[in-house]
């Protein structure tokens, strides 16, 4: 069987079993037997509330076909039987219409139960990331456990534990926009650096109705927390009669001038850096104007 994604030796450990795959061991009491599905119960400590449908059914086609591969964890509770890991399968051997389903049975204390329900939620490849990081932090909270400790237990790494629980930090619209599937958790991460609610739920509907990338929303989010000036429009090449116009003037001038615009319309800049400058201009200005007067 091949190894699931992101299973950790932590939750094989819980479940008293050696490989990372949550086979049974070969051993008399780890060996699966037959129980009656109607004496057994979903686990009342179940994170998970919603099953998607066409994937039970698909699964119960499966099972039909080929049965049920891979035993559930089971404890004893009274006369009856509790899920401790496996409750999908539990489902769709109902739907397959069987009356029994291999199962491995466990004696768990009510915290253990407890502590493999959550790892064992935290283990679905269909769990969205705000789902993830609330099991997470409630396993923090219910066991006092470090980020550390959940690392270990689910077999990532501490800082993607982190990156998880901070998507809880989002504003709550933007944790909608997650959950509903119109986000992924690298939006997520992207937008959380966002501080003011409002204007991260404004760049998250943006990232949505734009259908933004990951990288093109850590873009939109540098951009709003670091505006930069106006950037100024790059000027037209002017025409070669009006650079020498520019020049002649520079030299008359005798100080920084300078065009914008083409030979039809435009503006030009004629600079002056002190008093004798400006003197030295005017005076030229006069000049030329006693001229046309003769």
């Amino acid at each position: 069987m091949a190894q699931q994604k992101g299973l950790g030796r932590g939750f094989a450990s819980l479940l008293g079993m050696n490989d990372v795959e949550l086979e049974p061991k070969s051993t008399t009491m780890d060996a699966p037997i037959e129980i009656e599905l109607e004496e057994i119960d979903p686990n009342y400590e179940q994170p998970r509330k919603n099953f998607d449908q066409e994937s039970l059914q698909e699964l119960a086609n499966s099972i039909t076909q080929h049965g049920v591969i891979q035993p559930i964890i089971l404890t004893k509770i009274g006369t009856r039987y509790m899920i401790i890991a496996g409750e999908r399968r539990f489902r769709a051997s109902k739907l397959a219409g069987k009356s029994t389903i291999p199962a491995i049975v466990r004696n768990y204390t009510p915290q253990q139960v407890r502590e493999i329900s959550l790892v064992e939620n935290l283990q679905r490849d269909d769990l969205n990331a705000i789902e993830a990081a609330r099991a997470i932090k409630e396993l923090m909270t219910s066991f006092n456990l470090t980020q550390e400790s959940v690392a270990d237990r689910l077999g990532k790494s501490r800082p993607a534990i982190a990156n998880t629980l901070r998507l809880l930090s989002l504003n709550d619209k933007v944790i909608a926009l997650i959950e509903e599937g119109k986000l992924s958790s690298g939006h997520g991460r992207a937008l959380v650096v966002v501080v003011n609610p409002v204007d991260q739920y404004r760049l998250a509907l943006k990232v949505v109705e734009n259908k933004l990338s990951v990288r093109e929303t850590e873009k939109a989010v540098r951009d709003l927390l670091n505006p930069t000036a106006v950037k100024v429009v790059e000027k037209p090449p002017i025409s070669i009669e009006l650079k020498e116009l520019v020049e002649n003037m520079t030299r008359a001038f005798a100080t920084k001038v300078s065009a914008i615009g083409n030979d039809e319309k435009g503006r030009i800049h004629i600079d002056y850096f002190t008093k004798d400058d400006l003197d030295r201009i005017c005076a030229l200005i006069d000049d030329w104007n006693k001229r046309q007067e003769n």
